[in-house]
């Protein structure tokens, strides 16, 4: 079975148990992924979520925020106070 067959047979359901399992590095019933097998998982997962899901759905997507480029965040350091021995 390559690539493409696998992703063809994959739904939401089985996307998010192999999801758990990647996470947990044990499949549904308490065996241990081998670290091939856990590569594999991650690879079909983000294959999958790449094609099916809106990027902000997708695993590992990091929320950017709306500033316009250039624009910076606020600056929320906290005043540097002197330490005072009594």
């Amino acid at each position: 079975m390559n690539i493409e067959q696998m992703l063809a047979i994959l739904d939401p359901d089985v996307v998010q148990r192999l999801k758990i399992a990647v996470e947990i590095g044990k499949w549904p019933n308490g065996v241990a992924l081998t670290a091939e097998q856990r590569q594999i998982c991650m690879q079909a997962v983000m294959i999958w979520e790449h094609k099916h899901l809106p990027e902000e759905e997708r695993t590992g997507y990091i929320d950017r925020g709306t500033k316009e480029e250039g624009e910076e965040c606020d600056s929320h350091e906290p005043e540097i106070k002197p330490i005072r021995f009594i």
